[in-house]
């Protein structure tokens, strides 16, 4: 538990699942609390975050996060991030497929058109928007048409 200018944050651990809770006021052990949570973007989010909360603390299964990246996400990220450092290092688009996909793959003429060329010129522009803000939207599950 930590005391911060904005009030008290904690990491409860209930069955090897962090819960991260806040509160205005330093807790009080025995006392009762309730969940205030704004109507705003992330409410979805927040309520199932309380939603867990509540069943582990009533000695029920959690549940899967709310929202968790696919191995494949992971993935892409990382060698987005592995692009853009090496483009911003310097390193050619050839150069940075290269170390991403192997030299072997790369092939020696029909560069310009080549498959992995594109790819790697996506994954520099996913690493930038990344570093431009788009970070955040890793937080926040993909939006559902209504």
């Amino acid at each position: 538990m930590r005391r911060a200018a904005d009030g008290w944050h904690a990491v409860l651990r209930i069955d090897a699942v962090d819960h991260r809770i806040w509160s205005k006021e330093p807790p009080v052990i025995g006392a009762s609390y309730a969940a205030e949570l704004p109507f705003d973007d992330d409410l979805e989010a927040r309520v199932y975050a309380v939603r867990r909360l509540w069943r582990a603390m009533n000695g029920r299964a959690p549940g899967p996060a709310f929202h968790q990246l696919s191995k494949q996400r992971r993935e892409r990220l990382s060698a987005a991030i592995r692009a853009l450092d090496a483009h911003a290092a310097g390193g050619s688009y050839r150069i940075v497929a290269e170390s991403l996909f192997g030299e072997k793959r790369i092939p020696d003429r029909a560069w310009k058109t080549h498959d992995l060329r594109n790819r790697t010129i996506r994954l520099v522009q996913g690493g930038l928007a990344l570093v431009r803000g788009g970070y955040r939207k890793l937080l926040r599950p993909g939006r559902r048409e209504e």
